[in-house]
């Protein structure tokens, strides 16, 4: 699976099967904040979400920044990589709920 970088529109995205999947961040000075995962049902169950996540937080940890989460999905993935050593933002609502 190829992953692309858009720094422009700060988004990682990826086309399986002709359908778009994509992470939505911000960053600033301290960390890279995921806000939204997004796999269409068409291609989900595959692992997209997880790899396009690794993507992102491979991005911040190069650049020194802090893996945070405010998506639910990226929330419950730093939990299971604790090497990341993230933590979720102050706008996260918990649970599987997004509160963007």
């Amino acid at each position: 699976m190829k992953i692309e970088h858009y720094p422009e529109k700060n988004r990682f995205e990826t086309v399986v099967d002709g359908v778009t999947a994509y992470v939505s961040y911000a960053e600033d000075d301290t960390c890279v904040d995921i806000r939204h995962t997004i796999v269409p049902e068409a291609i989900g169950g595959r692992g997209i979400a997880s790899a396009l996540v690794r993507a992102t937080y491979d991005y911040a940890r190069a650049k020194g920044l802090k893996p945070v989460a405010t998506c639910s999905y990226a929330a419950v993935w730093l939990q299971r990589h604790p090497e990341y050593e993230g933590s979720t933002s102050a706008d996260y609502g918990g649970g599987d709920s997004c509160a963007l």
